[in-house]
């Protein structure tokens, strides 16, 4: 299980390099991809992905995608109303197939997934963001490396034993220290690309402290939401990984915790 969690590890971070370092439609297409099949993931967990309701969720998707792709965001408000209303209007006229927690589960699938993982191509898409998009990555997987570091080392103290009983107090603060100081250190080598931010050491110390903390609470979400439904993994696409949710849990929330981070230091 080790070898195959590395080898898929791996991968995954080489595809990472590649894909980011493109960026653009290639990018944009990767993050619509990733967010169909999370979405079929979590909808799976609530058994909606067959359903009217999870249909409404697919269908927003490809049109919130398509106006990034257009660069008319202003018209999101009206596409969620819409899709609000949707819901609403199934939850009625077709009345007691659905439950009030079955409709609730599609809207908010909406924003969990597909919105929160555009913010990683935002990012990508932003002046330095060849560069910046990569404290993305740190608070989120350098995150869960420091965190699991001191924790194995130094944790005493658990932070959520009902929920993840390994995890501890010890390991959340080495995995924020640690973010932060990676993402210090990568400004600091790169410093004289990055030249729309203010202070970079200090913008992504902070901005990736701050996605490290919000990178942690995604990560007990997703562990409460598979609980909830007595599921171990969203999926099995990725080996050792498990599924697109499995994996880029944390990226979901630190994605646009950092963008809005980064652009308060423009």
């Amino acid at each position: 299980m080790f070898i195959k969690r590395l080898i898929s590890g791996i991968i995954l971070v080489l595809m990472a390099v590649v894909l980011i370092e493109k960026g653009g439609r290639l990018l944009l297409i990767t993050a619509f991809l990733l967010s169909i099949i999370g979405l079929f993931e979590l909808y799976r967990a609530f058994q909606l992905h067959n359903k009217l309701p999870g249909i409404v969720g697919y269908v927003a998707t490809v049109a919130y995608y398509y106006m990034v792709y257009q660069r008319e965001l202003y018209y999101s408000n009206l596409l969620f109303a819409s899709a609000l209303m949707i819901l609403m209007a199934i939850y009625v006229f077709t009345f007691p197939r659905y439950k009030t927690e079955e409709i609730m589960a599609a809207f908010f699938g909406i924003f969990y997934v597909p919105v929160m993982f555009s913010y990683l191509y935002h990012t990508r898409s932003l002046f330095d963001g060849r560069y910046l998009v990569w404290l993305i990555v740190i608070s989120s997987w350098g995150s869960d490396t420091c965190a699991y570091v001191v924790g194995m080392l130094f944790g005493k103290h658990k932070i959520a034993p009902v929920l993840s009983p390994k995890k501890s107090i010890e390991g959340c603060i080495g995995g924020v220290l640690g973010s932060a100081l990676l993402g210090m250190l990568f400004a600091y080598f790169f410093r004289n690309s990055i030249k729309d931010v203010y202070n970079p050491a200090l913008a992504a110390g902070i901005s990736c402290a701050v996605g490290s903390i919000i990178s942690q609470v995604g990560d007990f979400a997703a562990s409460a939401i598979k609980r909830n439904h007595d599921i171990k993994d969203f999926g099995h696409l990725i080996p050792g990984h498990g599924g697109i949710l499995d994996r880029f849990d944390s990226v979901l929330f630190t994605a646009p915790a950092v963008y809005f981070a980064l652009i308060l230091f423009q």
